[in-house]
């Protein structure tokens, strides 16, 4: 086992394919490693913050009974008709509500990033400022949602009189932030698609989908690039997708989820086994 100094983990943004975290953070701790850091974007947020209030393996049983929950489904659980009518009226497909309560429930309604085991932080796009943003201190839940919400699908996060959305915009996998902040042995947790080639888009839905996966792969690619010779990187393995985790309403697929954590976790523990040796 490498002990190259502070230990991060970086869980990246990806949806419903944010699943096979949960695969790759069980193998991570049955081979013995424990993270100093952890930076969180979009559903790696929600990852994130339950793993940084309970840096063991335990916290991967609750993510598992998360992932796995009728409250799970119900984030992105509602008709095709009511998302319709709420998408009319307003910006967004599905209500935020089933998310801070899922949340609220697993973390603590009143918990703060103080009350977290390790140093978490998790990232949001600001809209007034068009800007990168940061969540280090304050409220937990408030802090993940806006992370977590993603453009079209949920509403902006109100904080502090400005609007939040999610953190894959900005900086989908943040593993320059890791570095700046210290780490020397970073463990990107990301959900395949960086592993999967890019096409020319064919249907219109797929236009926006591309130019988001050239915005989010050319920052994490530059960011690789220019890493300091005295910091590790290591890229987990997914253990491979499926066809459908490309369309449109993949976002709402929750049958995969057991198969993605499982292999995940297998791909996970013979890379690290590798590395050991």
């Amino acid at each position: 086992m490498y002990g190259m100094g502070p230990v991060a983990f970086v869980l990246g943004g990806g949806g419903v394919l944010g699943a096979v975290e949960v695969g790759m953070l069980r193998a991570l701790f049955r081979a013995g490693y424990r993270p100093d850091l952890v930076l969180g974007t979009s559903i790696g947020a929600v990852n994130g913050a339950l793993v940084a209030a309970d840096p063991t393996e335990a916290a991967t049983d609750r993510l598992l009974r998360l992932w796995t929950s009728p409250e799970a489904a119900a984030v992105y659980g509602d008709s095709i008709a009511r998302q319709m009518r709420r998408f009319a009226a307003r910006t967004h497909l599905h209500s935020p509500l089933p998310l801070r309560s899922l949340l609220a429930r697993e973390l603590g309604d009143a918990a703060t990033f103080a009350d977290l085991k390790v140093p978490f932080r998790c990232c949001a796009a600001s809209i007034e400022r068009a800007a990168e943003h940061w969540f280090t201190d304050g409220p937990l839940v408030d802090a993940v949602l806006a992370s977590a919400s993603v453009p079209g699908l949920l509403p902006p996060a109100l904080i502090g009189g400005e609007h939040f959305v999610d953190g894959g915009i900005v900086n989908s996998i943040p593993v320059g932030e890791a570095v700046q902040l210290g780490a020397r042995e970073v463990f990107v947790l990301q959900v395949g698609r960086i592993e999967r080639p890019l096409v020319p888009p064919k249907r219109p839905w797929e236009v926006a989908q591309v130019a988001f996966e050239i915005a989010r792969r050319h920052r994490f690619a530059r960011e690789i690039a220019a890493l300091p010779a005295d910091v590790r990187v290591h890229v987990l393995p997914t253990g491979g997708g499926e066809a459908r985790d490309d369309t449109p309403w993949a976002y709402r697929d929750m049958a995969a989820v057991g198969r993605r954590i499982s292999r995940a976790y297998t791909a996970t523990r013979r890379y690290l086994n590798e590395i050991e040796r």
